[in-house]
């Protein structure tokens, strides 16, 4: 699953209201996507106020061990976490793609407990994830010192101004890496670099490569909350641009190739049919099971993490790996 973003960025103070994704882009996207060959849709899209419910149900799900993974690991190593990340010096710690904090909150309140002197600036695309995180550090944290940014994340790291004298870490979790082509990865890890100083530091969370069987449970669970997400985007299409697609006339089709890594999440029509999108004045057809691409979750071993961070210009720092040795949080430095 993605936190992927591409929009503008507002910043906004912990009480404080942020506006919704612009009704243009969205359209532009959706069109774009739908008539293209072949037709795809950007996960970033997922995540409305129905697509946040049903993450969070993702994330509790047993099959989904990546959440349960990244937490064992902050909860069992926080201690050295937080000397890596701040060798006693204050830091920033940006995290893109907060959503709810669930994982990231363990980290903040130890830095408290230990009186670490940071900042946290937590990113997202979701208007509803970021206002209840902002509702919640506020009443459980509320002597956190935290700067909620809304946008794309390129933009958000280019109009962040550096501080001086202060290091930034850049937490970039949930193996949203893996939602990139490699080609995308490196160009996003170029500009992510671009944006830090010499020192600085990226914490950026790896699905490992494992058992095939369990990858795939992952994104197609026995209850079908995966299969929900995938065709929220469709009904989030209906409500927005007054389409007519037939949720029925669909099928959630996720699969894992262990050669490359890749878990790609496709939506198949059933049948042969022409879907009305009225406020784009649009027909869209579909041929019986013709795909509509709209994830990729890739997996890593540690030479495709090393391979990563060394054509980007980063070294690795560190490794932090759950006890299964199913995940790892890579520290990089600039």
């Amino acid at each position: 699953m993605s936190d992927l973003i591409n929009d503008t960025t507002d910043s906004i103070e912990v009480a404080s209201k942020v506006r919704s994704l612009p009704d243009q882009e969205f359209a532009r996207d959706i069109s774009r996507g739908l008539t293209a060959n072949p037709k795809y849709l950007s996960s970033k899209y997922f995540y409305d106020k129905k697509g946040d419910e049903l993450f969070q149900q993702i994330m509790a799900l047993d099959e989904y061990y990546l959440t349960k993974a990244e937490y064992s690991i902050f909860n069992d190593q926080k201690d050295d976490i937080l000397e890596v990340f701040s060798q006693g010096k204050p830091f920033e710690l940006v995290e893109l793609g907060a959503g709810d904090g669930y994982k990231t909150k363990v980290l903040l309140r130890h830095f408290q407990e230990a009186n670490a002197n940071f900042k946290y600036l937590p990113v997202d695309i979701s208007a509803n994830v970021l206002e209840s995180l902002a509702s919640d550090l506020e009443q459980e944290m509320p002597d956190l010192n935290v700067s909620g940014l809304r946008g794309d994340y390129f933009q958000v790291l280019q109009d962040m101004k550096k501080k001086e004298n202060v290091r930034r870490v850049v937490l970039f979790l949930g193996s949203n890496i893996g939602n990139f082509k490699r080609i995308t990865a490196i160009q996003f890890l170029h500009q992510l670099k671009a944006g830090l100083d010499k020192d600085d530091l990226v914490m950026i969370g790896f699905d490992l490569k494992k058992d095939p069987d369990k990858i795939f449970a992952a994104y197609n669970d026995e209850r079908g909350v995966t299969k929900a997400f995938n065709l929220n985007l469709l009904t989030r299409i209906n409500q927005e641009l007054d389409a007519d697609f037939n949720l029925d006339n669909f099928k959630h089709y996720p699969y894992y190739d262990p050669v490359s890594g890749e878990c790609r999440s496709y939506l198949l029509s059933k049948c042969d049919q022409v879907v009305k999108i009225n406020q784009l004045n649009q027909e869209v057809h579909f041929k019986a099971w013709e795909a509509i691409h709209t994830e990729i979750s890739a997996k890593f071993d540690l030479d495709s993490i090393k391979d990563l961070a060394t054509t980007a210009g980063f070294t690795i720092e560190a490794n932090f790996f759950d006890k299964n040795r199913w995940y790892v949080d890579s520290v990089w430095r600039v």
